[in-house]
C-alpha cells in the first residue's frame, strides 16, 4: 500500500509538471508569429522536470509494460489518476485567478477535440507516444549531455506542432476549459480513448527494438 501512495504522490507531482508546461503553451501559442513553437518548446519544461525529479508519468511509464510482471497494470492505473488530479489541480489554481485567457484558450482546443473522431483521438495518441518514447529513451540512453536534452526537447516540441494528443496535457486542458463538468461522460470517452492511442504507441517502438535484436542474433 506504501508503495502505491508513493506512486500516487509522484504521478500527482508529474501532472502539476505537465499543467505548468500546458499553461506554458496556452499562453503563447497565439500570443504572436511563432508562438506556437516556442510554446511547443517551453512545454518541455514539464517533461525535463519529470525525468530529472523521476516522478511517475502514465505516457512514459506505460512504454515499460511488458517488461513487468501483470501487477504493473495497477500501477499504471495508480499513475493515471494521479496524473489527472495533478493536471485538475493546476487547472483549478489557475481558473482562480485572472489568466481567464488560458481558459477561453483551453476551451478551444477541446472544442477541436469534442468534435474529432475516435478513431483520429486514438491514431493521434498512438503517434504521441512513439515521439514520447523517442524523446524519454533519447534523454536516459544517449551518453552526451547535448544529446540528451536535444531528444528531450524535439520530441516534446514536435509531438505539439504535429497535433498529437498527450493524454495528460489533455487532462489539464479538459480540466481548465470546463468541459469536464458540462460533458463528463464524453470527455472521459475521448481521454480514455486517447490514453489507449498513448499506450499503443508507447510500446510499439520498444516491442519493435526487442523483435529487430532477436533477428540480428
Amino acid at each position: 500500500m506504501k508503495k502505491y501512495v508513493s506512486v500516487f504522490v509522484s504521478a500527482v507531482l508529474a501532472g502539476i509538471c505537465i499543467g505548468l508546461g500546458g499553461a506554458v503553451y496556452l499562453s503563447l501559442k497565439d500570443a504572436f508569429t511563432g508562438g506556437a513553437v516556442v510554446g511547443a518548446l517551453l512545454f518541455t519544461v514539464g517533461l525535463f522536470t519529470i525525468c530529472t525529479k523521476g516522478f511517475h508519468l502514465f505516457t512514459g511509464k506505460v512504454c515499460a509494460l511488458f517488461d513487468n510482471k501483470p501487477a504493473y497494470l495497477l500501477e499504471l492505473l495508480t499513475v493515471w489518476i494521479g496524473n489527472f488530479v495533478g493536471g485538475g489541480l493546476v487547472a483549478l489554481l489557475f481558473s482562480l485567478t485572472r489568466a481567464s485567457a488560458l481558459q477561453t484558450a483551453a476551451a478551444g482546443l477541446v472544442a477541436v477535440k469534442m468534435t474529432d473522431s475516435l478513431l483520429s483521438l486514438f491514431v493521434l495518441g498512438l503517434l504521441c507516444n512513439i515521439f514520447i518514447y523517442i524523446a524519454v529513451s533519447g534523454y536516459q540512453k544517449i551518453p552526451h549531455e547535448i544529446g540528451k536534452y536535444l531528444a528531450l526537447f524535439l520530441g516534446v516540441a514536435v509531438f505539439i506542432l504535429c497535433g498529437t494528443e498527450h493524454s495528460v496535457a489533455d487532462m489539464f486542458y479538459w480540466s481548465l476549459s470546463g468541459r469536464l463538468l458540462t460533458d463528463p461522460l464524453g470527455s472521459l470517452l475521448r481521454l480514455l480513448v486517447i490514453t489507449a492511442g498513448n499506450a499503443v504507441g508507447g510500446v510499439l517502438f520498444p516491442l519493435l527494438e526487442k523483435a529487430k535484436a532477436k533477428l540480428a542474433e
